[in-house]
């Protein structure tokens, strides 16, 4: 299953809508996003889209939304792909050095030390180099559009919707047999149902007037 998972101007989330197939895949994506249109999602707005290192994902959020389209990359896939590249003895200074550059509040900081990272792995291993830097700069969008704090946090990272996968399985695991594929659709929505009844309002919310400005004007250096 592919699911939109959405954030509101008050700060609540709200699963958006679901279909069938892998993120894999443009054409499954694109046909989600495309019914959110139809179904009423304004595609004129600048919207920032979290998502993991698909690039499906990402080609069908630009195909919809266009110009439109702010993506922040997964910091921790990001992280977690770099370090499946080296050994495990450089795994920890790759997890300092990424998270450190995250961590920083100025654009061209965080940029710098991610540049300084790829030098470093290119004598380790060209892969990771090559790893970190493919996207490298839809990894830094929130801290180009200025988010900090708690709002930082929670658009940096998939860690809203994993969380919401996670509730999803702890309902459709008690199913031992799916007859069709009907059936494994309606305990999904199930479960997706049960985990939207104890959302919360992420936290930060209070400052998400300053988030959309601000993809207003990023709109025109993005």
């Amino acid at each position: 299953m592919v699911v939109a998972l959405g954030v509101a101007e008050d700060g609540s989330k709200q699963v958006m809508g679901l279909v069938r197939g892998e993120t894999e895949n443009a054409k499954i994506v694109t046909s989600l996003l495309t019914n959110l249109r139809e179904r009423g999602l304004d595609t004129n707005q600048p919207t920032l889209f979290c998502l993991d290192g698909s690039k499906a994902l990402a080609a069908a959020v630009k195909k919809v939304f266009g110009v439109n389209a702010i993506i922040q990359r997964c910091q921790v896939h990001k992280t977690r792909n770099v370090e499946s590249h080296v050994s495990k003895k450089h795994q920890p200074e790759v997890r300092r050095r990424m998270n450190e550059a995250y961590a920083q509040v100025h654009h061209a900081d965080a940029k710098r030390l991610l540049q300084d990272t790829v030098a470093w792995l290119k004598t380790i291993n060209p892969d990771a180099a090559a790893s970190l830097e493919e996207g490298l700069e839809e990894t830094l969008t929130v801290i180009f559009l200025g988010l900090e704090g708690d709002l930082k946090r929670f658009f940096s990272t998939t860690n809203a919707i994993e969380s919401m996968f996670g509730r999803v399985r702890d309902v459709t695991r008690r199913v031992k047999r799916y007859r069709d594929g009907d059936m494994r659709h309606r305990w999904c929505v199930t479960g997706l149902l049960r985990a939207e009844h104890g959302f919360r309002r992420i936290r930060g919310c209070k400052d998400l007037p300053k988030l959309l400005e601000a993809l207003q004007h990023a709109l025109l250096d993005y």
